[in-house]
């Protein structure tokens, strides 16, 4: 079986978000059960310099976009045994930042054409092409519309996975001829159309073989115009090819037992690690030193999408508890403020270390006891399972890959590996965090149970992996 997993981005090469996790660690993980995959990128100039020492020129030639002819160079290296193609064009590639030009639809509607021209130049024609999110989403549409007389690309699957609905690709229909080069036969409701626009990514949903997202939950959420964002019409016509498939977390990088970025290394057996790198984390914040105190964890983007709105609103009364909390994280303006003045208020309780730590968060996941998570919605979100992975429950809202991955503490049984609330408002939220500190301070086997409970959970990528390869077998035994 043949995969080509193209990306917009991927890990270590490049990394804006939660999709440069996936395309990094997904396809290493098919590889490993046995599938030829390979990843095609932009050969964005932010690459670091120790892979673009390795880099290797493979073919250049020029196509077509449109109303111009334009180069495209293939390079290639091979990273962990998986092979990187790199489509190279300095004028669309070259650029400050990975997104927000003015050409973006531009931009990647070259790096959409480009993977589907490459593919008889490097003599490799993959079984499934899988595309995620609005960068590649027009693959399948062109691989329908412009493609579909080359004898060498009919039998190409395509697969199309969703990670972040907000961002959608939409653009003038002027593009189809101007730099697509192709007629408006896809222009109507049931393809790319939307109002007066074209809709990258409502092309990768209509015109794919497969539709995924990110968690069985979110599948369900986002044919609702709560979650929608503009589309849900459109998968609701394509309910039956829509599922989702929860993301993994990297088992090697994310191990309390050999990760170097945490002082004290622990595991399930001995969490005395733990202990200790909760000490070393207030005495290097400058927090008083107490183990028994209840340390609640945040690493997050500061933003009303990840809920921080009903955290500014109890954070007050959250702070009368006996508590410590530790922020670490970048956003809005409005929060950075409201949770340094917070810090100032209370030194002995609070700490926002407005950042972006790799190496902090790592400590903060295996240092706390607690992990608060209240999104308004998250289509999978890894930082609740990295937090389990280091023994750290999570307190979440029950809504998308959070509902799907935390099971909330059941006093009866004694069963969960956290705690959830569902619905979106900050009392509740403050009484979730209220339960689970009651049980942290007046139920210490019940809470022992429960770290022992996370910490044996497999959010590895094992059997996500497994579930895209059944996927990929059933759309090949479909041909």
């Amino acid at each position: 079986m043949k995969v080509l997993f193209a990306s917009g981005e991927a890990a270590p090469f490049f990394k804006t978000g939660g999709l440069g996790d996936v395309a990094y660690a997904l396809p290493k993980e098919l590889l490993k059960q046995g599938i030829d995959v390979r990843v095609v990128l932009p050969n964005y100039s932010q690459m670091p310099a120790k892979y673009k020492e390795q880099l290797s020129e493979l073919r250049h030639f020029r196509f077509q976009l449109g109303y111009k002819n334009v180069y495209c160079g293939i390079k290639t290296l091979e990273l962990e045994g998986l092979t990187y193609y790199f489509i190279d064009n300095l004028s669309y590639f070259d650029r400050s930042s990975l997104y927000g030009q003015w050409d973006d639809g531009e931009r990647f509607a070259y790096f959409s054409t480009a993977i589907i021209e490459m593919l008889e130049v490097i003599e490799w024609i993959p079984d499934i092409i899988h595309c995620n999110d609005w960068h590649t989403a027009m693959v399948p549409v062109l691989l329908v519309d412009r493609y579909h007389w080359k004898d060498a690309l009919k039998g190409i699957r395509k697969v199309y996975t969703i990670h972040n609905i907000q961002f959608q690709g939409i653009y003038s229909p002027e593009m189809l001829t101007n730099v697509f080069g192709t007629s408006f036969n896809t222009f109507t409701d049931d393809g790319i159309k939307y109002y007066d626009n074209i809709n990258y990514m409502k092309g990768g949903i209509n015109f794919s073989d497969r539709v995924t997202t990110v968690s069985p939950t979110y599948a369900n959420e986002i044919t609702t115009p709560a979650f929608g964002e503009g589309l849900e019409g459109t998968l609701q016509h394509n309910y039956w090819k829509l599922s989702g498939i929860i993301n993994g977390i990297d088992y090697t990088i994310n191990d309390p037992e050999t990760d170097p970025m945490i002082p004290h290394h622990f595991s399930q057996k001995s969490m005395v690690g733990k202990v200790e790198n909760k000490l070393a984390l207030q005495k290097d914040l400058g927090l008083p030193i107490d183990r028994n105190v209840a340390m609640i964890g945040m690493v997050s983007r500061l933003t009303n999408q990840k809920g921080f709105q009903l955290v500014e609103e109890r954070m007050e009364e959250l702070l009368q508890a006996n508590v410590q909390v530790v922020l670490l994280g970048t956003g809005q303006a409005n929060f950075e403020n409201s949770f340094r003045y917070f810090e100032s208020k209370y030194p002995d309780k609070m700490r926002s270390i407005i950042n972006f730590d790799v190496a902090l968060a790592q400590r903060i996941y295996a240092s706390s006891d607690m992990f608060l998570m209240p999104s308004a919605f998250e289509p999978c979100g890894l930082s609740q399972m990295i937090s389990m992975r280091y023994g750290t429950l999570p307190i979440v809202h029950e809504i998308g890959g959070l509902a799907d991955t935390v099971e909330p503490y059941n006093v009866d049984t004694g069963s969960g590996t956290g705690f959830s609330f569902y619905d979106f408002d900050s009392w509740v939220m403050l009484q979730t965090i209220y339960r689970a500190l009651d049980v942290y301070y007046n139920h210490p086997e019940a809470w022992h149970n429960l770290v022992k409970n996370a910490m044996e959970k497999d959010f590895s990528w094992e059997e996500p992996a497994k579930k895209y390869i059944a996927l990929y077998q059933e759309l090949i035994d479909e041909r």
